[in-house]
C-alpha cells in the first residue's frame, strides 16, 4: 500500500524515498530527476537529499523551510537488488541479508527471471516449505504435464514420477529470522531411477520474503534462484525468480532450471489463487511441521500489523 521512488544519485548511491512531494503530491517517480545527491519534483522543482529526505532547494522561494522533507526509507543494495526494511511500527533493521559470494565476485551471472503477482495471504508461500505432504501430491507429477491441474495428473504423463525428501528447520539465534529446508530431488522414468535429474536443493528463508533457493548439481554445476515475496495489498504479492548460475555451463541449462520451477510454481499459485487462508487449520500428526513454521513466521508480525478479516458465519454487518 506504500508509494515509493527509488533512485540512484550520481554518485553511484542508490535511495528510496516516498514517492508524493510533500508540497503539492505529484509523484517523484512519473517525471522526477536527478540532480546531484537528490531528486528533483517534476511538478515545482522542489529537490529533496536521498540520505535525510531534507528540501535543499525551491527555485522560486528565498528560504527553504527546515521541516520540509520527504521520508526516507532504509534500503541496501545486495545480491544485485535493491532492497527496502518495512516496519510498520517504525523500527529499523534488525538483521543484514547475506550478501551471496558468487555472485558478489561475478562467478555467477544471472540467468533470467520470472515474476507473478499471487492472490494470497503473504504467510501462505513460505509456508510450502514446512508442508512436505503436498510436494509428492502437488509436485510428483511429471513437469511435462505442465501447471494446469486438470491435465497434470493424466495417465500419459505417469510413466515419469518426481520424488522429493524433505526437512524444514528454523535456524537458532543469532540467526532466529532465518529457516532451512532441505531438498533431495530424484526422478524415475518408467521406474528406473535416472541419475542424471538427482539435484540437491537447500532453500534458506531470510526473512518473511527472501528465499535463496541453492541448486547442485553433479554435472551440471551450482547455482542460486533467488525468491522474493513483496506485498503489494493485504491478499496481493508480488513474486520474483531470479537465477544466477555458473558462466561456464551453457545458459541452456538454468534457462530449463528455472522454467521446471516456473511450472511448479505455477501449480502452487492455482492453489493460492483459489484458496482461503485458515488460522486454525485442521491437521493431522504428520502436519506437525505447519505448526512448527507457523510459531517461527509470527515473529515478523507485531501490534500494528494489517490483519486480515476472518470470515465470521452469518449475516451481522
Amino acid at each position: 500500500g506504500e508509494q515509493l521512488a527509488a533512485f540512484r544519485t550520481q554518485d553511484g548511491q542508490a535511495y528510496v524515498v516516498d514517492a508524493y512531494c510533500p508540497h503539492l503530491g505529484a509523484n517523484l517517480a512519473a517525471g522526477g530527476r536527478v540532480m546531484g545527491n537528490c531528486i528533483e519534483c517534476p511538478f515545482h522543482g522542489w529537490q529533496f537529499r536521498g540520505e535525510d529526505g531534507k528540501c535543499t532547494h525551491i527555485p522560486y522561494a528565498e528560504k527553504v523551510p527546515d521541516f520540509a522533507r520527504v521520508r526516507t526509507w532504509q534500503s541496501c543494495e545486495v545480491n544485485g537488488m535493491l532492497l527496502v526494511w518495512y516496519h510498520c511500527e517504525g523500527l529499523g533493521p534488525t538483521w543484514a541479508v547475506p550478501e551471496q559470494r558468487e555472485i558478489a565476485t561475478k562467478e555467477w551471472v544471472f540467468r533470467g527471471q520470472t515474476e507473478h503477482v499471487v492472490d494470497v495471504h503473504i504467510q501462505e508461500i513460505p509456508e510450502n516449505a514446512a508442508d512436505t505432504a503436498h510436494l509428492t501430491f502437488l509436485h510428483g507429477p511429471a513437469i511435462l504435464g505442465g501447471s494446469d491441474l486438470r491435465y497434470t495428473r493424466l495417465k500419459l504423463w505417469d510413466f515419469m514420477k518426481h520424488t522429493w525428501k524433505a526437512e524444514w528447520q528454523p535456524e537458532p539465534e543469532p540467526n532466529k529470522h532465518c529457516s532451512q529446508l532441505l531438498l533431495q530431488h530424484t526422478a524415475t522414468i518408467f521406474g528406473k531411477h535416472v541419475s542424471l535429474m538427482d539435484l540437491k536443493v537447500s532453500a534458506r528463508q531470510v526473512g518473511p520474503g527472501l528465499v535463496f533457493l541453492l541448486f547442485e548439481h553433479a554435472f551440471l554445476g551450482r547455482g542460486i534462484i533467488l525468491q522474493t515475496v513483496t506485498p503489494l495489498e493485504p491478499l496481493l504479492q508480488n513474486v520474483v525468480h531470479k537465477i544466477y548460475y555458473q558462466k561456464n555451463v551453457p545458459a541452456i541449462i538454468p534457462k530449463f532450471i528455472l522454467r521446471a520451477e516456473c511450472i511448479q510454481f505455477e501449480r502452487d499459485i492455482t492453489i493460492w489463487n483459489n484458496k482461503q487462508y485458515l488460522p486454525k487449520p485442521l491437521l493431522v500428526k504428520e502436519d506437525s511441521s505447519i505448526q512448527k513454521h507457523r510459531r517461527w513466521y509470527a515473529q515478523f508480525y507485531s501490534e500494528k500489523s494489517t490483519r486480515v478479516p476472518v470470515q465470521k458465519e452469518g449475516l451481522d454487518w
